[in-house]
């Protein structure tokens, strides 16, 4: 059952941005950014940790799920190391994620290259 909560919720994240994408002139990039700033707000508001609790990786997946980490990394590092926790916190809990993704980045741009429209 927990495979069907992921993937329902996880899919409803997408179907909002697709209709953002489709029914709106927001940019990709600045639904990326609602996203991640939702992800936090949420988190700030203790609205996403249950939805993370009922739909595991289809709430985290996502890039609501990035703001919750960089929220709750921030939260945790507060509460352990005081107020440096603000600056340290959310790179400290997202650093597998950024570190694979500039890695994967920069291997696909070596084997890629951009072709003009």
């Amino acid at each position: 059952m927990q495979y069907l909560y992921a993937f329902a919720v996880g899919g409803i994240l997408c179907v909002i941005a697709q209709i953002l994408i489709d029914k709106t002139k927001l940019t990709p990039a600045r639904i990326l950014v609602i996203y991640v700033t939702a992800g936090v707000a949420l988190t700030a508001v203790g609205i996403y940790e249950p939805l993370v609790d009922f739909a595991g990786a289809g709430a985290t997946v996502p890039l609501t799920g990035f703001g919750y980490s960089l929220a709750k990394g921030i939260e945790e590092e507060v509460a352990s190391g005081g107020i440096i926790g603000i600056l340290t916190g959310g790179l400290t809990a997202c650093s597998a994620g950024i570190a694979a993704a500039i890695f994967f980045a920069y291997t696909m741009s070596i084997f890629k290259k951009p072709k003009t429209k």
